[in-house]
């Protein structure tokens, strides 16, 4: 699978357990404020997440689509072609 496809599949997920948390706390599914703050907490994160996402893709284009492959031993090299 392709990375693009995976980061489209995850940033999918987010999205969709963001939408749940939030529905949870806007509708009265929150009895109390220990689980208001985990609820926000998850959501934060989760938006934490797809920012670092983004930023990913986007530092991804700025160094076209060519990306990079980390070899410990020898350093940092160009990634192979298909």
């Amino acid at each position: 699978m392709e990375s693009e496809q995976i980061l489209y599949r995850l940033q999918k997920a987010i999205d969709r357990r963001v939408n749940q948390l939030a529905i949870s706390v806007t509708s009265g599914g929150v009895d109390n404020m220990e689980t208001y703050k985990y609820i926000i907490g998850q959501i934060n994160a989760l938006e934490s997440v797809r920012q670092e996402i983004s930023n990913l893709q986007h530092d991804k284009e700025l160094n076209g689509s060519k990306g990079t492959v980390i070899d410990l031993k020898r350093g940092l090299k160009d990634s192979p072609t298909k």
